[in-house]
């Protein structure tokens, strides 16, 4: 029998795990695999682990786990394998394999046009602030960037910057203070980001502290996790891994 298992990053916010589950839930519907459970890397459960056990009590023989993160960095290329390889090594009988996240996707420029649209129809007033969670990892700054340049082909006349909540600079903080205070400009922020939680809120207050000039604005558009491309993606990641070799266990 076989199994899916979705890895959520997890928050410290109830609500984003709502989300998380809603947005998994609509992932399911569309892929044809009898179990299918979600779960979370940390600050929320059910865990990894005790997901992974809970398939193999119903009985699945292969075991597809795909990370719902946005960019490939450190969770997905250490943090989640390490995990995957302790539980192939405690079932070596059963096939596990292992998806990709989002990554760089079409789809996701698609998303993130309909979030702006959703917010103005006069997007050319606005400088762009793309807002990423940020990352220690090379590949995953390479991908933030591949993204930007993605959004500016489709908005030409707009001045579109990056910057990062943590971990990578510029920081959004003094970037965007800089911007309203200095540069006394009219922004849309776009944070690229899949669910609410801190990192949200954090956003819209440290936005409602500014005092604005006349005819200054400060847009916000959605965050992802409610859009229909997010679901197509990840069913078609859920494929890929499908068809993708098995897992082998690495030994210490």
């Amino acid at each position: 029998m076989e199994a899916v298992i979705y890895i959520c990053h997890g928050s410290r916010v109830k609500e984003s795990k709502t989300e998380s589950f809603e947005l998994i839930d609509k992932v399911k519907r569309k892929v044809d695999v009898p179990i299918q459970e979600a779960c979370f890397l940390e600050l929320q459960e059910p865990d990894i682990p005790q997901t992974i056990n809970k398939v193999v009590e119903q009985g699945a023989t292969k075991i597809t786990i795909l990370p719902v993160l946005l960019l490939t960095a450190g969770h997905a290329k250490a943090d989640i394998p390490e995990i995957i390889n302790k539980k192939v090594m405690k079932y070596p009988e059963i096939d596990f394999h292992y998806g990709r996240p989002i990554d760089v996707d079409g789809k996701m420029i698609e998303a993130v046009k309909d979030h702006i649209q959703n917010v103005t129809e006069h997007v050319e007033n606005y400088d762009i602030v793309f807002v990423g969670r940020g990352s220690s990892d090379p590949q995953a700054l390479e991908d933030t960037e591949t993204i930007v340049s993605m959004l500016r082909k489709e908005y030409p006349s707009n001045l579109i910057e990056k910057c990062f909540l943590a971990a990578s600079q510029p920081k959004f903080e003094p970037f965007l203070a800089e911007k309203i205070n200095e540069q006394k400009k009219s922004v849309l922020i776009v944070p690229y980001l899949l669910f609410t939680g801190l990192l949200i809120k954090g956003i819209k207050q440290y936005i409602d502290q500014f005092s604005l000039e006349t005819g200054q604005e400060i847009l916000l558009s959605e965050y992802l996790g409610h859009h229909e491309n997010i679901v197509t993606v990840l069913k078609e990641r859920v494929e890929e891994a499908r068809e993708e070799s098995k897992f082998i266990a690495t030994v210490d």
